[in-house]
């Protein structure tokens, strides 16, 4: 079996569409990213304003001079009042001005008159040209900052909608297996159909409630880009159904063959019987959905990241980064323990677990199996090594519940992650070496030199993403943390790419511009896949969702009488499992946001704690069979044919070590995770 030729990158069928998608998809996703460093670039601009031109934000270019009169005879202008007074003999409230009382209204005014002309004086001083061109520039981004807050919910409805179409057009959402014959793929084409219908029907009587709402004008139009979305999902079913792929060979179909239902669609049928036949609440999924608008920032964020992982795949940093630790030798499960924990970090700035899989998931499985490991222990790793970062600085996950939940930080999560990190690495690395044997390195004579003198290549690339960091720092004053992230990071990942575009790696007729448009538009082109299936499946998760909150589920897990924060903790366990299992991590953070965290934390358990436990236990539900999404994602970056080769011989263990390491590890982690703070504070 080629493994390297499944883990290539060109091994996906191109169309000839995709360079033209990945280059509008690239333009959206840059357009985003001058949106969200508008406010830091007005910030800046204010600063260096004031830092200019003292008390900047009063200097106006265009002022007049004032029309008020320094020259007063404020003596002769209050008898001049007191002495026009006339009494009205039909007032009877009408009685005669107080001198002293218009003289304190004359001065103030006076001296507000003063002020006037003085500050009229210094911006004569002040209102140069230069001024004038600064102030509309300011300006004018100020006033484009302020007519498009609304323009980042059509963006990313537009980014949805072009990578979804291209997810669908590429039969790329994410299912449990692939469609094997004709029957199959038609069957996976019209459930998809019949789920985008009825989303096109929930928005349709969605609109019909926001007819008769005064107000309502912006959540409508919303929800018209939506219906014409899924419209075009359907169009796209239909076709996809009629024009079956030469591949797919004649056959029926069997009991097996619901797998290839894609996860999102399976989940929109759920919740669509709960809304449309229990609840009788047609909108309830066109509502639910539509969440995914107001939180359209946190959504476009994803796509940046999966753009960066994918970017990341268009240099030879991952390769240059394992030939650092080739020349130790290092024996298969030694190899497998570094790579867990070297790849922790990287799938902390990729944002989400999956994401890292998808950039280099085939990297990290070449190297294993050419160090020897069994195909079920590198597919193992190969899983997790998305998975453990996710509690590390600056991991979007974090950020989201820090953000729907005021009880805790990102710093607080950060902090405690990290612990979270080293137990579940080390175990990874204890039950490896114990399970596999064969774990000490041999290294080569002068395996330390070779091993420092491989650093060399990297230098470039560190620098130059320095240099990036530094620069936006300067110039827009945005340092890099978990907020700035999703939008520093794909312009970094942009810089080394042109780095990385020397003369050895790009065509003759290619300039470095040339290969940076090339190979950033086939990263995009890449992305659109991945992230047209993962927002499905987010959206249709957070419907999946809905039916919890309306239902009084969450109420009989946690009834009144439950005071026990021991017994609340198990249920939390079993509860945030179970849904990992089902659902993805931001659709789930969602859903506990608004159900399960709050009547949690009346029980007693600490909000940092039952977070924490939150985000472990969906980095396990990841890993878990039925659904295990990072699984599905390994196979779809080696190869199904390389997944279906897995030895099936010798122990138990061995035969499914790619499903039960990541149990024996994750479970664990959980299980001390989740109780052992509680004998601190719930004794």
């Amino acid at each position: 079996m080629n493994w390297r030729a499944l883990t290539a990158p060109a091994a996906r069928t191109l169309y000839p569409v995709h360079r033209l998608h990945g280059a509008v998809l690239l333009l959206l996703l840059l357009s985003t990213l001058v949106l969200g460093m508008g406010n830091s670039l007005h910030s800046r601009l204010l600063w260096v304003g004031e830092q200019t031109w003292p008390n900047y934000y009063l200097l106006n270019p265009d002022a007049t001079e004032p029309t008020c009169q320094l020259e007063m005879d404020v003596d002769a202008e209050v008898r001049k009042r007191v002495e026009a007074y006339k009494p009205d003999p039909d007032d009877l409230f009408s009685s005669p001005p107080n001198p002293e009382a218009i003289r304190t209204s004359l001065e103030r005014n006076l001296e507000l008159c003063r002020q006037e002309h003085a500050a009229y004086k210094q911006n004569l001083r002040h209102a140069t040209p230069a001024l004038g061109v600064f102030k509309s520039v300011e300006q004018g981004l100020a006033d484009f900052l302020l007519e498009n807050i609304g323009l980042t919910k059509y963006l990313f409805i537009a980014m949805f909608a072009l990578a979804a179409a291209v997810a669908a057009l590429d039969a790329d959402h994410i299912a449990l297996r692939l469609p094997r014959n004709r029957a199959e793929w038609r069957l996976s084409q019209a459930v998809q159909f019949a789920v985008n219908g009825l989303m096109v029907a929930s928005l349709n009587a969605y609109l019909g409630r926001l007819a008769g709402s005064p107000g309502s004008e912006s959540t409508s139009q919303l929800q018209y880009a939506w219906a014409a979305v899924f419209g075009l999902f359907m169009v796209i079913n239909a076709v996809r159904f009629v024009n079956v792929p030469e591949r797919m060979k004649a056959g029926s179909l069997a009991l097996s063959s619901g797998l290839v239902l894609p996860l999102h669609s399976v989940m929109g049928l759920i919740a669509m019987s709960y809304f449309f036949l229990v609840d009788g609440y047609a909108s309830g999924l066109a509502i639910y959905f539509g969440m995914m608008s107001n939180l359209s920032s946190m959504f476009i964020n994803i796509g940046l990241y999966v753009l960066v992982g994918m970017v990341l795949k268009q240099t030879r940093l991952p390769e240059l980064l394992l030939d650092v630790i080739k020349p130790w030798n290092l024996p298969s499960p030694m190899l497998a323990s570094v790579i867990i924990f070297a790849t922790a970090f990287p799938t902390a700035f990729t944002g989400a677990s999956g994401i890292f899989i998808l950039a280099v998931g085939g990297v990290v499985y070449d190297e294993l199996r050419r160090a020897g490991a069994g195909r079920q222990l590198s597919l193992a790793t190969t899983a997790m090594s998305g998975s453990l970062g996710v509690v590390l600085n600056p991991s979007l996950l974090v950020v989201v519940v820090a953000a729907l939940n005021k009880e805790v930080t990102t710093t607080e999560m950060y902090g405690w992650g990290f612990w979270v990190f080293i137990m579940s690495a080390t175990l990874f690395s204890l039950v490896v070496c114990k399970t596999e044997g064969n774990w000490k390195p041999r290294p080569a004579p002068g395996a330390f030199r070779a091993s420092v003198l491989q650093m060399k290549p990297l230098l470039p690339y560190v620098l130059v993403t320095a240099g990036v960091i530094l620069a936006i720092w300067g110039v827009l004053g945005l340092r890099f943390n978990e907020y700035s992230a999703p939008l520093i990071l794909p312009l970094v990942m942009l810089a080394l790419v042109f780095l990385d575009a020397n003369r050895d790696s790009r065509g003759d007729d290619e300039t470095r511009l040339k290969a940076l448009w090339n190979r950033s538009s086939a990263a995009a082109s890449d992305s659109a896949v991945h992230i047209g299936a993962l927002l499905a499946l987010i959206g249709f998760s957070i419907s999946l969702g809905g039916i919890l909150e309306r239902s009084d589920v969450v109420h009989a897990l946690f009834p009144e009488s439950l005071t026990s924060p021991w017994i609340a903790m198990l249920v939390i366990v079993v509860m945030l499992t179970v849904i990992g299992m089902v659902m993805d991590p931001f659709g789930a953070v969602i859903l506990v946001s608004a159900t399960i965290a709050q009547p949690a934390i009346q029980l007693g358990i600490d909000p940092l704690h039952f977070w924490i436990v939150c985000l472990v236990a969906f980095e396990l539900g990841y890993l878990s069979p039925p659904v295990a999404l990072n699984h599905l994602l390994t196979r779809q970056v080696v190869g199904e044919t390389e997944v279906l080769a897995a030895e099936r011989t010798g122990s138990f263990w061995h035969r499914y070590e790619r499903l039960l390491l990541p149990l024996a590890v994750m479970g664990p982690t959980l299980l001390v995770a989740a109780f052992v703070p509680l004998l601190f504070y719930a004794l």
